[in-house]
């Protein structure tokens, strides 16, 4: 055949960096802090609804296409307890296969071939494949070290008029930087002047140490143009369960949900009524899990610094980007995959996040949300570097 099988759209796409990763990891027995999931199990009255939902058949067959309607009540209800915010749970929540299907289906939904989407870089990797799956054109507004905040004058210049929408991620990953109050009204303000949609992935929302989160949703004006994204899997540190959700104004929610059902359908019964019952757990069980991966943060943090990275503390999220050019490294592809070999550990090459090379080319990020004493060990083992 002379024309190449994969579709040119994804040609650039190849096996995702965690997936690489997290393979290396498993084949040379090193600490895994690269891919973000835990490596203990969420709560245990939460693991035994699931438990219970399956031997009472609840989700075992096909689920409602937009999630159970005790899901979508509780995601309501959860964006009126922590946000302030009113959503019919019939028309304006949808259920989807973790966070990542949620973008995938806003971006088919919502773009036409050669519109325009500008987004943060370094940016989470599905966020370019799902542009690109959409025909879209993604365009990055970088976020530079040390502290990552957004240039508002350059998201004003980028703005064109095949500009269809902005992708936001706050709390960022992998930078960990958290958007202010007067960023996002910055933001909001020129969505409305531009008439832009904006698509926020909120997915680190209770995991703000420094600062706030204020959902863009909020603001004047954001209501009826804004798609509103987050999950389950890093609140309650169920990873593989993919739950995620959508709430948006009525007719922003069908558009996604028309490109939805054709992706999954329908995905995680009897894990829907689980997580239900997890966005119900007492306002304890939050600042209990904030506090644990704070106080993660230090551990790591210091760590890190000990061993002579260049540490950029995050202000949310539960990851660490470093730089380790002070190591005498100039490239964080080639430093991630030889890590393993040196000292035992896995990372992340942020470089890989951005399409202005040179601005991350020495960046590598750590995941915090492993036991205590796995950090330690992680840390003692980057100190031979």
């Amino acid at each position: 055949m002379t024309r190449p099988l994969l579709n040119r759209r994804l040609a650039e796409f190849g096996t995702t960096i965690f997936a690489e990763m997290s393979a290396l990891a498993a084949r040379t027995g090193s600490i895994n802090l690269g891919q973000g999931f835990p490596d203990t199990d969420g709560p245990e009255e939460i693991r035994e609804a699931a438990v219970r939902a399956l031997r009472d058949g609840r989700g075992n067959q096909y689920p409602p296409g937009p999630g159970v309607p005790e899901l979508r009540t509780a995601v309501a209800e959860h964006q009126r307890r922590f946000h302030g915010l009113s959503f019919d749970p019939d028309t304006e929540v949808l259920v989807t296969a973790g966070a990542t299907e949620a973008i995938a289906a806003t971006l088919l939904a919502l773009l036409e071939p050669g519109d325009e989407v500008i987004a943060f870089e370094p940016y989470y990797d599905s966020y370019a494949a799902c542009v690109a799956m959409a025909g879209g054109r993604r365009v990055p507004l970088t976020l530079r070290a040390p502290d990552f905040r957004p240039d508002l004058d350059a998201l004003r210049d980028a703005v064109t008029d095949r500009t269809r929408l902005l992708l936001l991620n706050s709390p960022h990953n992998p930078t960990g930087m958290v958007l202010t109050r007067e960023e996002l009204t910055a933001i909001a303000e020129l969505a409305v002047e531009r008439d832009l949609l904006v698509v926020t992935d909120e997915v680190y929302e209770h995991l703000v140490f420094d600062g706030e989160h204020v959902p863009l949703i909020s603001l004047p004006g954001m209501r009826e143009r804004t798609v509103s994204i987050s999950s389950a899997g890093k609140t309650f540190s169920f990873t593989g369960w993919k739950v995620g959700w959508v709430t948006a104004a009525a007719p922003l929610l069908a558009a996604v949900r028309s490109a939805k059902q054709f992706l999954t359908y329908v995905s995680s019964g009897p894990f829907q009524y689980a997580v239900a019952e997890a966005l119900a757990l007492p306002d304890a069980y939050f600042t209990a899990f904030r506090a644990d991966l704070a106080a993660k943060r230090e551990i790591l943090s210091a760590g890190l610094t000990e061993a002579g990275f260049e540490v950029y503390r995050p202000q949310g999220t539960y990851f660490i980007t470093t730089d380790v050019a002070v190591l005498g490294e100039k490239d964080a592809l080639a430093f991630c995959r030889s890590l393993p070999e040196r000292c035992g550990v896995v990372a992340v090459p942020n470089s890989v996040f951005y399409d202005a090379e040179d601005a991350g080319r020495t960046q590598v990020r750590f995941a915090f949300c492993k036991r205590e004493e796995v950090l330690r060990e992680a840390a003692s083992r980057l100190r031979r570097l």
